[in-house]
């Protein structure tokens, strides 16, 4: 199946904003009559990142969405979910009022939001970018955890 549609030649059936409002979803049809949907999202000033190795690179959201949904994706039932706390994490970022952020900060913003949304997806991404060597490094963070309920 042909997925390659050029916007310019579709015309607009429904716009929607989603329901946190940060985004506009249109419905389309082409010009042969397939239909299809895409999302426009207001672009934001560019943050730096500053690596581990103190290497700078620009943020790119698609390739956290991508990291987030390889390392926890199974713990969620749609594409959509991912993506809300990939928009949720990077709006943590931006309201630190900085133009350059850590790749420590980015973790911790996704994991405010897992611990949120998914405790399993939690204690999963929590090991993975905090590097637990041992089980006691998940029973701290399971610990922790309980303390805040």
């Amino acid at each position: 199946m042909d997925h390659n549609f050029r916007i310019g030649d579709s015309k607009v059936l429904e716009s929607r904003e989603t329901l946190d409002g940060k985004m506009i979803r249109r419905r389309r049809e082409a010009a042969d009559g397939r239909r299809f949907t895409t999302y426009e999202r207001i672009e934001m000033p560019p943050l730096t990142v500053v690596k581990r190795s103190g290497n700078k690179e620009i943020y790119d959201r698609d390739k956290l969405l991508l990291a987030v949904k390889r390392s926890v994706g199974k713990f969620f039932n749609s594409e959509l979910e991912i993506e809300d706390v990939v928009g949720r994490a990077t709006e943590i970022l931006y309201s630190y009022n900085t133009d350059q952020i850590t790749s420590k900060q980015i973790g911790e913003a996704v994991l405010d939001v897992l611990a949120e949304v998914n405790e399993v997806a939690y204690v999963r991404f929590a090991s993975v970018f905090r590097e637990f060597k041992t089980l006691e490094d998940f029973e701290n963070i399971l610990k922790e955890q309980k303390k805040k309920k």
